[in-house]
C-alpha cells in the first residue's frame, strides 16, 4: 500500500513538472507569476560614461513580444520597450502595424550592443535581425542623437 502511494506521488510530481515546463515554454508561467513589467535601461560607453537612460516596458512573454509597440501611438523622449528572450540567439523583428518609426538596439547576453537598426514606419515589409538576448526599441534617431553605437554596454534594472 505504501509503495502504491509513493508511486502515485512520484507520478503526480512528474506530471506537475511536465506541465510547468510546458507552461514556461509558452510564457504562461511568467504571465501567471507576475513578471516584471518595467525596467530602467542604462546605456554606457566602454569607458563607463552614461550615454542614455530609458524607462522601458518589458515584453517577456510570446504574446507581449508579438504585439510589441504596435498598440502604442508614440513613445516619450526617454521611453521604450525591452524585449527579453531566454538566451542569446538571432532575433528577427518587423514593423507590423506600427504607427511611428523606431530604432532597434540588439543587446547580447554579455550586455554589449551587437546591432542597431533604424526602422522607418513606411518600411513595414522589412525584417531587422541581430544577435541578442534583449532588444530595446526607442524613438527613431534616438541612438544617433545620444551617440549610442555597437560595442556600447547596456545595464538593466527590472522593477
Amino acid at each position: 500500500m505504501a509503495s502504491r502511494r509513493l508511486s502515485l506521488l512520484v507520478a503526480a510530481l512528474l506530471i506537475a513538472a511536465v506541465v510547468l515546463a510546458f507552461a514556461y515554454q509558452l510564457g504562461l508561467l511568467a504571465y501567471l507569476t507576475g513578471t516584471e513589467d518595467r525596467a530602467t535601461v542604462t546605456i554606457s560607453e566602454e569607458g563607463g560614461e552614461t550615454l542614455a537612460t530609458v524607462e522601458a516596458e518589458v515584453a517577456d512573454t510570446p504574446p507581449e513580444r508579438y504585439t510589441g509597440l504596435s498598440d502604442h501611438e508614440s513613445l516619450g523622449e526617454h521611453e521604450g520597450m525591452l524585449f527579453v528572450f531566454g538566451s542569446e540567439d538571432t532575433q528577427s523583428f518587423v514593423m507590423r502595424d506600427m504607427a511611428f518609426p523606431i530604432d532597434m538596439i540588439f543587446v547580447g547576453e554579455d550586455g554589449t550592443i551587437t546591432t542597431i537598426h533604424e526602422a522607418p514606419v513606411e518600411d513595414d515589409d522589412s525584417s531587422y535581425r541581430g544577435e541578442a538576448k534583449w532588444v530595446l526599441e526607442v524613438n527613431y534617431g534616438y541612438a544617433a542623437e545620444h551617440g549610442i553605437e555597437e560595442g556600447d554596454q547596456v545595464g538593466i534594472e527590472y522593477r
